[in-house]
């Protein structure tokens, strides 16, 4: 299928890493002006090379999510540059996690101030933008512990519950006004979190065998890992009108690993 968002603008946030760099890098080659927004400015200028180097269109912002003002300014700076949001990518976020009893108020509240306030103000601008013009994505990067939260998931699992429950509330809200909200379902997706942890393993395996060790203790059904380009595609996918009657959908991209669907 040929996706085209000629025309559209997209933010997305976490933008220059991982998931975020291969959806910002996949949306820019489906046509869409892409604005990266993260907290260092050296992957920031990375991704935004590699997208205009493959002749895309890539603005760049430096932005502390769990800052109102900051987020405000970086909404701003994005419709200045290419007039307008169409698509907005809520993808920041971290994977804190351990025992409940050891999860302290300042780790909760930091994880709830990264994860879900940061989807709660971002959507808040970009939504009043979409309802005007009667057309807006809204794209909310979760995963699926949020559907199925594992012993020890907390924050995270709990956080990210939040945020299905509200792209849940915005796709009824947005749905009158043609703004579509959808949730993706992270699983084991390779990235560089991983290749942090295979550089500190010290057994001598490759980051190949590594990654075939992971599939196989997660008990993933297809067999491996997954590509942050697979994810990508699915996202590209529902920012698009291909998708003109999906919206209020949480999706697993996770190889079947989830036991909830």
């Amino acid at each position: 299928m040929q996706i085209d968002l000629s025309g559209r603008t997209a933010l997305i946030t976490g933008g220059s890493m991982g998931l975020g760099r291969a959806m910002a890098e996949r949306m820019a080659a489906s046509g869409a002006s892409v604005v990266v927004v993260a907290r260092r400015q050296e992957p920031i200028d990375a991704c935004v090379k590699a997208i205009t180097d493959a002749g895309g269109k890539a603005h760049g912002i430096s932005c502390d999510v769990t800052d109102p003002a900051a987020i405000e300014a970086a909404y701003k700076e994005a419709v200045q540059t290419f007039g307008k949001v169409d698509i907005l990518v809520n993808n920041a976020g971290s994977s804190l996690r351990g025992p409940f009893l050891e999860m302290t108020d300042e780790q909760w509240r930091g994880d709830i101030e990264l994860k879900l306030f940061a989807q709660i103000r971002f959507s808040r601008l970009a939504f009043a933008d979409m309802k005007a013009r009667k057309w807006g994505r809204i794209i909310n990067v979760l995963n699926t512990g949020a559907k199925a939260p594992p012993a020890e998931g907390a924050p995270t699992a709990v956080t990210r519950a939040a945020g299905l429950a509200l792209s849940k509330v915005l796709s009824n809200e947005g749905a009158p006004h043609n703004i579509l909200v959808n949730a993706l379902m992270t699983g084991l997706i390779d990235s560089d979190q991983h290749v942090r942890k295979h550089a500190a393993d010290n057994r001598g395996l490759s980051y190949d065998e590594f990654k075939v060790e992971m599939a196989e203790k997660a008990r993933i059904p297809i067999g491996r890992i997954g590509r942050a380009e697979e994810f990508a595609n699915v996202a590209c996918f529902l920012a698009s009108d291909a998708a003109s009657y999906v919206t209020g959908v949480d999706i697993n991209i996770d190889g079947g690993r989830s036991p909830v669907t």
